[in-house]
């Protein structure tokens, strides 16, 4: 960690929290997340290598446990973890209100998108009958699979054998556009999202989740 040799605590608190990365592993475990592979999963392009050395460094300076789990080690945050989470909700409003907002010119990656649908979904919200949504994103070599039923609610690599009667197909950047607020769903649509399958499957599939947890913030106004 960077020693700014500063007795002010902002200072002393970015030394100890303001390593690339560190605030989206703090993310990760905010969402739920508890095991080594769920929070790469959620910051795909962290190295093995990398993660593990924030999560030391998390656990370093007590932000966060570690312990054995049944399955092997899980993380989670202490107090003093849990305490950062007005500083990841303030960075999230700002970069949603201020940066700009323009996903064709982003290079971004699927699956944290896909995470994040994953735990946003509403359960309340879903047929009665266990279904699999279909993901076939351009450019993308492989389908991605959400499972969604009642009991469980998982992002897979393969349909774990339910039904699939929805198969979103879309370019990137559209689902992206609708998921972080910057369009609505008939703007999506009109960029390249498209949700086919039987009509009353399709016209619910958007009231299924919670979109993005800043979807809500609007951009500031130019000036």
């Amino acid at each position: 960690m960077a020693d700014y040799g500063q007795f002010c605590s902002v200072a002393r608190a970015h030394e100890a929290i303001g390593g690339r990365w560190t605030l989206l592993v703090v993310r990760e475990l905010l969402c739920g997340s508890r095991r080594f592979n769920d929070i790469r999963r959620g910051i795909p392009r962290i190295s093995r290598t990398m993660l593990s050395e924030r999560l030391q460094d998390l656990v370093h300076v007590g932000a966060v446990s570690r312990v054995e789990g049944e399955h092997g080690p899980e993380y989670a945050l202490t107090d003093s973890g849990r305490e950062l989470m007005g500083i990841v909700g303030a960075l999230g409003t700002w970069g949603q209100r201020w940066l700009p907002r323009r996903a064709e010119d982003e290079d971004l990656d699927l699956e944290p998108l896909l995470v994040d649908m994953q735990r946003r979904v509403r359960i309340h919200a879903l047929p009665p009958e266990p279904l699999v949504v279909r993901f076939e994103i351009e450019g993308q070599r492989q389908p991605r699979f959400l499972l969604l039923k009642e009991a469980e609610v998982s992002f897979c690599t393969q349909n774990p054998g339910f039904p699939e009667p929805l198969c979103v197909r879309a370019r990137l950047p559209a689902l992206i556009a609708w998921w972080r607020g910057d369009a609505t769903f008939a703007e999506a649509q009109r960029m390249g999202f498209q949700v086919e399958g039987p009509k009353a499957l399709v016209r619910t599939f958007p009231n299924w989740f919670e979109r993005y947890l800043f979807a809500g913030v609007a951009p500031a106004p130019s000036v």
